[in-house]
């Protein structure tokens, strides 16, 4: 099969609610507005902060330790969450409320990670919803592992005249769920702290992330939203089939992220075993895998 692909340096989606501007470099959302509201979403990319706005994460999420794996007894080197947020991907397809992106294996991504791959994303504009769609596609001859994750960072506060402590995370379904502390190296401990209760609301504030990203696994939970009791206006994101999630900001920053993943960070008892990693993904020749988070803006 023979594509044509069309590059340019910002394309824009949108429909008669809803515009989202996309960088081709790492398929990245730079803006989402919803155009009834009059209200931008998503975080500026202030880079005093953290210069990014909706990175993909793949082929891994989160960091290796000494940022190494091993594969049929070779060591490959990843920098944290991996190098597709820093590839420039093609236009498989656009239409105006739709665009499909691709990103395929190149010489330089197999001296990092040595699989043959095909990784589409598409962003698909629905009334006041935006799905992203990511799809993996083993292109290889033997069995391939990889994991993938979201990074958006939305902007708190959301609406003029209100503050970043008058919002809260709410959950579609009661949580006790702990959090799994982070190393100063990155690595995710072995014994996770206490944080939600019998709790579906959990109030965001600066201080939250003092100590790096929250980090669950296995919640009840499906869907998230941002809400505060100052404002109507807020967002809900559908993370349904992935089984972790990051709630992270940089320091003193007005945005918060959530971060749906299918893969997390090593364990401070790793092996290093691509094969044996927490969360590690694997695909047959010819497999595909896909996943798609959701979100509606109010």
């Amino acid at each position: 099969m023979i594509y044509v692909f069309k590059l340019a340096p910002m394309i824009t989606i949108e429909n008669k609610i809803l515009k989202t501007v996309i960088n081709p470099k790492g398929a990245e959302i730079s803006s989402l507005f919803h155009k009834q509201l009059e209200l931008e979403y998503m975080w500026n990319g202030d880079p005093a902060f953290w210069g990014k706005h909706s990175p993909v994460l793949f082929p891994i999420v989160g960091a290796l330790k000494n940022n190494t794996y091993f594969y049929n007894g070779k060591s490959f080197s990843l920098s944290r969450h991996g190098f597709a947020r820093d590839k420039q991907f093609a236009v498989e397809d656009q239409t105006p409320d739709v665009i499909t992106f691709i990103l395929h294996d190149s010489e330089e991504t197999l001296q990092q990670f040595p699989f043959p791959f095909a990784l589409r994303m598409r962003y698909s504009l629905f009334e006041n919803a935006l799905a992203v769609l990511y799809e993996v596609t083993n292109t290889g001859e033997s069995d391939m592992y990889f994991s993938l994750g979201a990074h958006p960072a939305f902007a708190m506060p959301l609406v003029p005249g209100t503050n970043y402590n008058e919002y809260q995370l709410k959950f579609d379904k009661i949580e006790s769920a702990p959090r799994w502390p982070i190393s100063k190296d990155g690595l995710i401990e072995t014994e996770p702290a206490p944080l939600m209760k019998n709790s579906d609301q959990l109030p965001l504030s600066k201080d939250l992330f003092s100590k790096d990203a929250l980090v669950f696994k296995g919640l009840s939970s499906t869907l998230v939203s941002i809400r505060s009791d100052k404002t109507p206006h807020g967002l809900e994101m559908d993370f349904a089939g992935f089984p972790y999630l990051g709630i992270w900001a940089a320091k003193g920053a007005d945005f918060v992220c959530i971060e749906p993943w299918c893969g997390i960070a090593d364990s401070v008892t790793t092996s290093q075993k691509i094969e044996e990693k927490e969360g590690i993904n694997k695909l047959k020749k010819g497999e595909v895998f896909s996943r798609t988070w959701s979100l509606k803006l109010f």
